[in-house]
């Protein structure tokens, strides 16, 4: 259970917290003065602090101090009765996350404490990494991997987190990057200062120049107040900057200058700040080519790719698949108060057979929808969602039939060669395409728009290399044949 602590002596602040997060998982402590807040902190070890830098037995920023001396992974957020507090701004600038402004809005106060819990577990809660620590059911974040690429994620993490250098994490969606980030985090020098992460992908890109490196009042329209950038909080720590390769040219230009100089002004200031911040970055896009089509800066590139940890994605971890089923069961069933000891063989089958498009993210979304319609001790197929059983279904005929493999194009050349035949090179293309196609359309399960898209090429033109590849769309064993959806059925080769 999450632990917040708001300090306030104005009864109805703390009537507003209790009401926000009751029937949560969220504990609300309170506390009337600073004094009182210390001790509850001290006792019961919150996350997040909200507090009133308008106390009655000592200000704001004194506290503020001695909160982040006790607990300097505590997250704090001010309520101040000014937009324009200059307290609030100092209490900022000394290590506050952010703050709230009176009359209190119930959304905001949600959306910022959960958001701030949400860092808090980040950086507090391990990563485990074998043979850094055991594995354990009571955490969902572990890494599980016993395949040759994962170890070498492992060996990369332990060369790179104590060297304070930038590192770009690369990888598809649901492969980990995150928890990479973090164990790079709590293994380095910095890993008893601030741990902030910001999601660019998620921040407007009108607001995220602001959300970096803070801006002046008036700096522009709707900039009532100052506001500190996730830069100048994150002095001295490590900030996680995931889908970089969403970052808009103007602040690309500016993240440069930070790295090479560590320096910057806020948006609209005049003032250079000077900041010490270990930059993690993370993406799933392809940042070479973009950087050839002119969508990302190379000299920003090269100063992100300090060090490079590239995570496979799930499809080509099989022999990891069982031992993450094993973790997600046997937390999610704790968790979720499932006693499921085992998967059929069945079940298990189309797990395997499953190409994962949503990596370990996907996997663990899977089980835990899967515990919830299991009704006995054992795992089965009718338990795990549509989407997986026609994805096992797509890819398991996809692989049962002959010619579709890169090492099959190699015996047809070799063998084409040693009986001198004629127009192999069209032969040959012909092969190579079937094996491209049929695997994009297996990775989309059969949609053929996404698998237009993966390939560059149009939807019509996409049909006509289907029709001349003999290749045939047909609908999943559980697609009902008069309202499925053809553009997501499964792939077989005649």
């Amino acid at each position: 259970m999450s632990r917040i602590l708001v300090i306030d002596d104005d009864r109805s602040v703390l009537h507003v917290f209790q009401q926000v997060f009751q029937d949560t998982d969220v504990e609300v402590l309170v506390a009337g003065s600073a004094a009182e807040g210390m001790r509850v902190l001290t006792t019961r070890q919150p996350g997040v602090v909200i507090l009133d830098i308008m106390l009655p037995d000592q200000s704001g920023l004194e506290t503020i101090e001695k909160i982040l001396q006790a607990d300097s992974t505590v997250l704090v957020i001010c309520i101040t009765a000014r937009g324009t507090s200059d307290t609030a701004i100092e209490a900022m600038k000394q290590g506050a996350y952010d703050y709230l402004l009176k009359p209190l809005d119930y959304v905001q106060v949600r959306a910022l404490v959960d958001r701030a819990l949400d860092i808090r577990r980040c950086a507090h809660v391990n990563v485990h990494v074998p043979d850094t620590a055991s594995l354990d059911v009571d955490h969902s974040d572990v890494f599980v991997g016993r395949c040759p690429a994962m170890q070498e994620v492992f060996k990369a993490i332990g060369r790179v987190a104590t060297h304070d250098v930038t590192v770009l994490i690369r990888g598809e969606s649901g492969t980990g990057k995150e928890l990479v980030a973090r164990a790079i985090y709590q293994h380095s020098e910095r890993a008893g200062a601030r741990y902030l992460a910001v999601n660019i992908a998620a921040v407007p890109d009108t607001l995220l120049e602001s959300e970096l490196f803070g801006h002046e009042k008036g700096s522009f329209t709707g900039a009532d107040h100052k506001r500190i950038g996730r830069f100048e909080q994150c002095n001295g720590g490590t900030l996680f900057l995931d889908e970089v390769g969403d970052m808009a040219p103007l602040v690309q230009g500016k993240l440069l200058r930070l790295l090479q100089e560590q320096r910057y002004e806020r948006v609209g200031g005049s003032e250079t700040i000077q900041t010490d911040v270990r930059v993690i970055a993370a993406t799933n896009r392809d940042l070479d080519k973009m950087v050839a089509e002119g969508e990302f800066r190379e000299d920003l590139y090269y100063r992100l790719n300090g060090y490079t940890i590239p995570l496979p994605p799930l499809r080509e971890r099989a022999d990891d698949v069982l031992a993450l089923l094993e973790h997600f069961l046997a937390y999610f069933g704790r968790a979720l108060g499932k006693e499921v000891t085992g998967i059929s063989p069945e079940a298990l089958e189309l797990l395997r057979q499953y190409s994962w498009p949503g990596n370990v993210r996907e996997l663990q979304s899977v089980v835990r929808q899967a515990l919830l319609h299991a009704s006995g001790p054992v795992l089965v197929p009718e338990f795990l969602p549509a989407s997986v059983r026609d994805g096992a279904t797509t890819a398991r005929l996809l692989r049962s039939q002959e010619g579709g493999g890169l090492a099959s194009l190699e015996q047809f050349v070799q063998k084409s060669l040693r009986e001198g035949s004629s127009g192999l090179y069209d032969a040959a293309l012909n092969r190579l395409e079937k094996y491209l196609l049929t695997n994009v359309l297996a990775h989309t399960s059969g949609n053929q728009s996404e698998a237009a898209k993966i390939l560059g090429i149009t939807r019509g033109s996409l049909r006509n290399k289907i029709r001349g590849a003999q290749i045939t769309i047909t609908r999943g064993v559980s697609v009902d044949e008069e309202e499925g959806d053809p553009e997501t059925a499964a792939v077989a080769i005649d």
